[in-house]
C-alpha cells in the first residue's frame, strides 16, 4: 500500500515540485495540498494522510500551530508530520520536535533526501539521521540551558535503556544502534519501545529533545 502524503506550503512552486517528485514514486501517493495552516489542518483531518510535509512559515496559521492542532486532535489514524524549514528558524524546529513532529528537512534538501525522509517518517522513525538535525537540536538546547531540567523518570530506565537513549539522541537508527551495541535489531526495537513508554514520549524525536534537555547527552 502506498504511503499517502499531504503538502502544506504557501509557495505554489514548492507544492507542485514536491508533489511531482513524490508522486512519481511507486510507493508514495500525494493526496492533497494547502497554502496555509488553517486549510492544512482541515484537509489533513479529512484526508488522514500518513505523512504531512509542513512548512513552518505560512499565512493564517503557521506550521507550528497547524502541527500542534493536528497532533493533539483525536484522529482515527496517526498522522506523522515532517517540518520543512530553513536555518533561520531553529527555535521553531525545536518546538516542533518537542511537540511531536517526526523531524524536519531543509527546503532545499536534495530530492533523494526528501523521498527518503517521507519513507523514514512513514515507517515510524524520526528523521534525525542528518548531522544538521543533531547540530540544530544541540545548538537550540544549549542556548536554552537555563531551562534544562532533570526528569525523575530517567531513573526508571535500566542501564541498557539509558545507553539506547544516548544513542537515539545521536541520531542513530535501530540498525546502527544494534551494530554499535552488538545486539539484534529486534532487541533494540524492544528497548526503544520501553524507553519511550517509561518516559511518556510520543516518538524518537521527543526522546532526542528530552535527552538534551536533561543532560543525558550534551552538545558537542
Amino acid at each position: 500500500m502506498a504511503t499517502t502524503v499531504f503538502i502544506a506550503d504557501d509557495q505554489a512552486m514548492v507544492r507542485q515540485g514536491f508533489g511531482a517528485l513524490l508522486g512519481a514514486q511507486a510507493d508514495i501517493s500525494v493526496v492533497g495540498d494547502a497554502d496555509n495552516g488553517r486549510t492544512a489542518v482541515r484537509e489533513v483531518s479529512r484526508l488522514l494522510p500518513d505523512v504531512v510535509l509542513m512548512d513552518v512559515r505560512m499565512p493564517e496559521m503557521n506550521g507550528l500551530d497547524a502541527a500542534r492542532a493536528i497532533l493533539t486532535a483525536s484522529l482515527p489514524s496517526p498522522v506523522r508530520i515532517l517540518m520543512l524549514t530553513t536555518f533561520d528558524i531553529d527555535d521553531y524546529v525545536y518546538e516542533a520536535l518537542a511537540l511531536g513532529a517526526s523531524g524536519f528537512l531543509l527546503k532545499d534538501a536534495p530530492a533523494e533526501e526528501l523521498i527518503r525522509g517521507v519513507r523514514v517518517v512513514a515507517a515510524g522513525e524520526a528523521l534525525l539521521a542528518p548531522s544538521v538535525t543533531r547540530r540544530l537540536i544541540a545548538d537550540v538546547t544549549s542556548r536554552r540551558g537555563s531551562r534544562r531540567h532533570a526528569s525523575p523518570r530517567l531513573s526508571d530506565l535500566t542501564p541498557r535503556e539509558r545507553e539506547v537513549l544516548e544513542l537515539i539522541a545521536t541520531g542513530m537508527s535501530n540498525s546502527e544502534i544494534a551494530a554499535s551495541l552488538f545486539l539484534a535489531e529486534q532487541t533494540v526495537k524492544t528497548h526503544v519501545g520501553k524507553v519511550l513508554a517509561k518516559l511518556g514520549l510520543r516518538d524518537r524525536a521527543q526522546a532526542v529533545v528530552l535527552a538534551y534537555e536533561t543532560g543525558v547527552v550534551t552538545p558537542k
